[in-house]
């Protein structure tokens, strides 16, 4: 009977080992490509933007992930994240129904797929004194001889990660140029210049939009309906628009359209009003540009007539021969502090300047959300636009500075569903709302197009060359080449990282720090005290005995000294008390994972063989 029972249960195990690699076989078949991400924040996981561009692709897109795997075996975190590339690549492949092709190449030192790599324009970074470089860049390419490259993956813009990627694809599976409609009441392109009586050169950023897109520049006048092939409309100084233009626009936004507007409180650049006969007559010209009733129907408040003071972001200005530079908080030099780093725009910019600028605001009832992509600093407040006019001393500016606090939303994103400014027009396929949320750019400022304040162009045999100070140009073309993307690609986000810092260590590490700095900021205090003293007492001595200690003086040295030494024992006392926390915190977590997972595990089997010997018996 005994032997029965062994030969049924070896049977019984040889037949549950094969029903178990068929079940996996037949898993493996039904399941070929299903994926279960089970990370916090979901690494692994595309975006709906990404996955829609991956459904729309029609023709074959190549891509080639160079990386130096042999190059790279010494460099572990740079490994790490060429893993999370390339998992996010082929996660993008498997999703796009057989369209995309992913080759991963190591490019060897001198080998062909080096050349290759380089033929591509793919980057080269150097890793160690002795010369040896690596790649870790992608490079695609189309049906139709298309291709786009990024020249090397940043690790810490790994957040943008997702969309770079899903940007190139997007790229190569629509080929053509966008089409950028421009209106603007300012001398942005070549013209006759009436005060100079001669032919005037575009302005920089004039000519960066026209080598990158189709630009299509509008009459305002004649504004009556935006073509369906704009991609993005540019309005640039909008003055005294027609209901109809206005009208035109709004209709435009609610089809989808993508917008990018600058608007300023006080122009610089406007010539309008200006009179050869009169040099004051442009001065005191209104140089304001507003949009009140789109703005409103936006959810959007603007005061054309306020501009933001900044104290601490003030630009340093001349002044003219013989005079000081002084600041001039009208004249705003943003840093990377200001920028917001959490969106593709301006997440790579470290440097805008504004002059005169405006800020925007959310209305109370507004159903649309403000998005800041520029601010002041909190060092900040408003003042009316007039008192820059007949300004000799721009610090004058600050006589009676008064900070509010507040950071101004200097340019930002409009994000929502959008409501016509015209609810009564009734014209044939009049919308009175927008079918899916749409993406306005906001820009309380138009002197950031213009040269001065970003770039300096020099004629070099005969050439144009230009030597840019600041990010205004690259956050202008960044913003346009963002909103020529498809709906899907600018709803892409930036993602989580995929480092995970140790946030418990982290904390307790700024505690002792915080603890560190009051010690020693305590000892300074002391020693400028003790010095303070001495001084006294010293002031109070006769000349012959000015070279010999007092017992006072002698008194407040030794207790200086021994404070001083109480203090540096202190400190030390905190540097240990934080290696102690952090040696405890590991332990702690050690006997969790060595220690207290398996007892558990093991006590969950014992009583489960337990409980199986119980039942045995009683049956």
């Amino acid at each position: 009977m005994t032997s029965n029972r062994k030969t049924l249960s070896g049977g019984a195990l040889v037949i549950l080992i094969i029903l178990f690699v068929a079940l996996m076989l037949v898993v493996n078949v039904l399941f070929r490509g299903a994926r279960v991400d089970l990370t916090e924040n979901n690494l692994y996981t595309l975006s709906d933007g990404t996955e829609q561009i991956l459904s729309k692709i029609d023709e074959p897109i190549n891509l080639y992930f160079f990386y130096s795997d042999k190059g790279t075996q010494n460099l572990p975190q740079l490994r790490t994240y060429a893993t999370r590339v390339r998992e996010m690549l082929e996660e993008m492949a498997a999703r796009s129904n057989g369209e995309i092709h992913l080759e991963v190449i190591d490019p060897l030192p001198f080998s062909e797929d080096e050349d290759r790599a380089t033929t591509y324009g793919l980057q080269a970074v150097p890793v160690n004194t002795g010369g040896d470089k690596i790649f870790l860049g992608l490079a695609g390419t189309n049906s139709t001889s298309g291709q786009a490259v990024i020249p090397f993956f940043q690790p810490d813009k790994e957040a943008f990660l997702e969309y770079d990627v899903a940007k190139l694809i997007h790229d190569l599976a629509t080929p053509k140029k966008p089409v950028v409609a421009m209106v603007s009441s300012l001398p942005m392109g070549v013209g006759f210049d009436p005060q100079t009586r001669q032919m005037r050169d575009p302005w920089a950023i004039q000519q960066q939009l026209s080598q990158s897109f189709d630009v299509r520049e509008l009459n305002a006048g004649g504004i009556k309906s935006i073509d369906s092939d704009v991609s993005v409309l540019v309005l640039v100084h909008p003055k005294d628009l027609s209901d109809e233009a206005q009208y035109a626009i709004d209709q435009f936004v609610l089809r989808g359209g993508h917008l990018l507007v600058f608007v300023d409180p006080d122009a610089e650049l406007d010539t309008s009003g200006a009179d050869p006969q009169d040099p004051q007559a442009a001065m005191f010209a209104d140089h304001s540009s507003d949009l009140p009733k789109l703005f409103k129907a936006w959810g959007i408040e603007y005061d054309p007539k306020t501009i933001v003071l900044d104290r601490a972001r003030a630009v340093t200005v001349s002044l003219g021969q013989g005079r000081a530079p002084a600041p001039h908080p009208g004249i705003i030099g943003l840093t990377a502090a200001d920028l917001n780093h959490d969106d593709v725009v301006t997440a790579n910019l470290d440097t805008v300047n504004v002059s005169s600028a405006g800020y925007f605001d959310l209305a109370k009832d507004a159903t649309t959300k403000l998005v800041p992509l520029m601010q002041s600093s909190g060092d900040a407040m408003t003042t009316p636009a007039s008192r820059l006019k007949m300004l000799p001393d721009p610090s004058a500016l600050l006589n009676d500075f008064k900070p509010t606090g507040d950071r101004y939303v200097i340019a930002g994103r409009v994000e929502g569903k959008f409501k016509t400014a015209f609810p009564d027009r009734k014209d044939a396929g009049h919308l009175a709302e927008s079918k899916e949320d749409g993406q306005i750019v906001l820009v309380a400022d138009t002197d950031i197009l213009g040269d001065r304040l970003w770039v300096q162009v020099q004629n070099f045999l005969g050439q144009k060359l230009m030597n840019a100070f600041a990010n205004n140009g690259d956050f202008v073309l960044n913003t346009i080449d963002n909103l020529t993307g498809s709906s899907a690609l600018i709803s892409i986000r930036g993602r989580a990282t995929s480092q995970r810092p140790f946030t418990t260590v982290e904390a307790l590490k700024r505690s002792a720090d915080d603890r560190f700095r009051a010690k020693e900021q305590e000892l300074q205090s002391e020693l400028k005290e003790t010095e303070q003293k001495l001084a006294q007492l010293q002031s109070a001595k006769s000349t012959d005995q000015a070279m010999i200690l007092s017992p006072e003086q002698k008194s407040e040295l030794d207790n200086f000294v021994k404070r001083k030494a109480e203090i540096r024992k202190e400190l030390r006392d905190v540097r240990r008390s934080l290696d102690a926390e952090i040696e405890s915190l590991g332990a702690r977590l050690k006997f969790l994972n060595i220690v207290l997972v398996p007892l558990l595990v093991t006590l969950i089997a014992i009583g489960f063989a337990f409980w199986r010997v119980r039942r045995r018996k009683s049956s």
